[in-house]
């Protein structure tokens, strides 16, 4: 399995492009909003002569989801997502011009991913992991060969994502980074939707939110 980041928009937004030796990709919260940045993604596509089988959102907020109508229109594929977050999909055009930020509106979710356990492209399957709390609807998709997770904005290098946006909760995020997250290894590459990967030991060792847990000098269940 391949793993490429392309950072788009004006939040700097990770999208991942993810492949194997079949060249069937799926691209992970597709965040690209000008022409420039669909060409970047369009480019990187055809000179590596992939695929795409499927637009894939760890959650509905609207940098993650600036490019999921050009990658629909362009390659044809279906938009997959929690529908816990239809929500936030809804409302990307006006969440936008909150952060300053213009956008088209994100097309209908196909794939409901409450609905299902996996997702599978070419000879490689990433389980969807419920990780609630940045929203209600975020998952994590999780490759147990290559022991790489895409945490998607509930789990970054040494941070976590923001629980006081509409549908967030740090009781929950924090549930699901040490109920879903830690118990998978520390050897696990994480790569998060803003900014560097990191090890799920690194996290252990340096995340303040993760460590005032582990040491028990807070109770993350309220």
């Amino acid at each position: 399995m391949n793993v490429a980041r392309l950072i788009f928009n004006p939040i700097q937004e990770n999208t991942y492009v993810v492949w194997d030796d079949t060249k069937e990709c799926i691209i992970i919260d597709a965040g690209n909003y000008s022409a420039r940045e669909d060409a970047m993604l369009t480019d990187f596509i055809r000179e590596h002569d992939l695929k795409p089988v499927m637009a894939v959102n760890t959650h509905g907020h609207f940098d993650h989801a600036m490019g999921v109508a050009y990658v629909k229109a362009t390659y044809d594929v279906p938009f997959a997502c929690s529908k816990r977050d239809q929500f936030l999909v809804d409302s990307a055009v006006q969440s936008g011009m909150m952060f300053g930020v213009k956008c088209q509106p994100v097309p209908a979710i196909d794939i409901d991913l409450d609905a299902v356990d996996t997702i599978k492209f070419g000879n490689t399957e990433l389980q969807v992991l419920k990780t609630p709390g940045h929203t209600p609807g975020h998952v994590s998709l999780y490759n147990a060969e290559r022991k790489i997770l895409f945490t998607g904005d509930t789990l970054f290098r040494e941070s976590i994502g923001r629980t006081d946006l509409p549908g967030g909760d740090y009781s929950w995020i924090m549930r699901s980074i040490l109920e879903q997250i830690v118990p998978l290894g520390d050897d696990v590459e994480i790569y998060p939707g803003h900014g560097d990967k990191s090890e799920l030991g690194h996290e252990t060792m340096y995340n303040p939110f993760i460590t005032e847990v582990l040491n028990n000098e807070i109770n993350y269940k309220g």
